[in-house]
């Protein structure tokens, strides 16, 4: 009976909050090989609601600098142009993320694991200030990471995601092969490789083994 009254799992919660820190790619007019030719760096935080050990909602701010130098591709432009630049962002997104595993601490039975792998995709909006230009677009954030709960409402994580960008001027070019681009078709790319910790607040109310 005393064993019993003892509480049988570790307490669970809704909500995450932390910071970002990472390094960026792009892939565009002026870097059309390697992603990370030109890396920098992205600062932020996120915002995550864990809707069941399966499923969570996540919304990010992140401030980050994207550079671009054509002159060691192997693209030939028509003008035989060198094409440079340095972007600063303001990136906000807003992604569904799914768990392959049970993530969480609780009853062994539930199958709960303080490691798993996630998928990412959603929604985003990206506002781009190049060269004395501004540019404002939507994205679509796509991409995988990994979450591990160092301690019960302390966890850690890595995700990489490409961001598709939708006005084809987040470099302050476009058309350099005067094709003009589409909605759907264009050239750039950006990308976050990020570490992230957060802290979980907002306990669940839980009667009866049943989450609400």
């Amino acid at each position: 009976m005393l064993l019993a009254a003892v509480p049988a799992v570790a307490q669970q919660y809704k909500y995450e909050v932390g910071p970002v820190l990472g390094m960026t790619g792009y892939l565009g007019e002026s870097n059309n090989g390697n992603l990370f030719k030109h890396p920098s760096f992205t600062v932020g935080g996120i915002f995550r609601y864990n809707h069941n050990s399966r499923w969570a909602f996540k919304a990010n701010l992140n401030y980050a600098n994207l550079r671009g130098n054509s002159m060691y591709d192997e693209s030939w432009y028509p003008d035989g142009a060198n094409y440079k630049f340095t972007s600063n962002l303001i990136d906000l997104g807003f992604t569904a993320e799914f768990n392959f595993l049970n993530y969480g601490i609780g009853p062994t039975y539930k199958k709960y694991k303080p490691i798993s792998p996630y998928m990412v995709a959603g929604v985003g909006f990206v506002f781009a200030m190049c060269d004395g230009h501004n540019q404002a677009s939507f994205t679509i954030p796509l991409g995988i990471g990994v979450k591990y709960k160092l301690k019960e409402k302390v966890n850690l994580g890595f995700e990489f995601t490409m961001r598709k960008e939708f006005s084809d001027r987040i470099d302050g070019y476009s058309d350099l092969f005067d094709i003009k681009h589409k909605f759907g078709k264009n050239t750039d790319w950006y990308s976050f490789a990020m570490f992230t910790a957060s802290f979980e607040f907002g306990k669940r109310c839980i009667k009866c083994n049943y989450i609400e």
